[in-house]
């Protein structure tokens, strides 16, 4: 009984794992089609890609629904958690032909930085959730700013509003927005980070970028 308990629970979880992974991205889809999304400095992105120039963009783990919308219509790969809700997210990015590398934003010197750092080589624009996987929400993790001082990338924060949405009961109060709602985006200009900057300045930036982009969301 013990062992056919066991097996038919097992089961479950794959049946809901894989309704995670193909029907939540059809909603996703369906539910973002319908939200309007209005976008303060969006000339910032398309200028660096005329010039050929390619960015790491940032934004908050909670708000990442529309984060990773937004830039799925460039030359983009993702820093996604090497988790199985991970999986879930990768299906959705893959579906928004996104180039995902499995790890974390404190992977500083490992196998995902490195993965990264092999993409922005290749001109793509790497997004990355900074106080992902775990948390805390909103406490920026190296990562980024790594990446940008290593490959002379420019930063750019991106601060996201959503006039109505729920909020779930998560560490890092993850945000859907309400169908038939408005989003406001804003685009901070693009941060340089001097490859010779010291450690205490590199993580002087570092905080510098997490206070702007707090203050990007309210």
């Amino acid at each position: 009984y013990s062992m056919g308990y066991r097996f038919a629970k097992s089961i479950k979880k794959d049946i809901l794992f894989f309704a995670g992974l193909y029907i939540s991205r059809f909603f996703i889809n369906v539910l973002l089609l319908t939200v309007k999304i209005k976008i303060e400095n969006s000339e910032i992105p398309e200028n660096l890609i005329k010039n050929n120039q390619n960015f790491t963009a940032v934004f908050w783990h909670g708000k990442m629904l529309i984060g990773w919308y937004l830039f799925r219509k460039y030359n983009s790969a993702a820093l996604i958690s090497p988790s199985k809700d991970g999986e879930i997210l990768t299906n959705l990015l893959v579906n928004w032909n996104y180039v995902v590398v499995r790890g974390s934003s404190n992977d500083s010197g490992k196998d995902a930085l490195k993965k990264m750092l092999d993409l922005a080589d290749r001109k793509m624009n790497l997004i990355i959730t900074p106080d992902g996987p775990k948390g805390p929400a909103e406490k920026m993790k190296a990562g980024a700013v790594v990446i940008c001082k290593k490959k002379k990338l420019p930063l750019l924060l991106t601060g996201i509003r959503m006039e109505k949405k729920k909020i779930l009961k998560s560490w890092d109060k993850f945000e859907v927005p309400i169908p038939f709602s408005s989003v406001t985006v804003t685009y901070s200009s693009p941060i340089w980070i001097e490859e010779s900057l010291s450690y205490d300045e590199t993580n002087e930036v570092i905080l510098k970028a997490e206070s702007q982009l707090k203050e990007m969301n309210k």
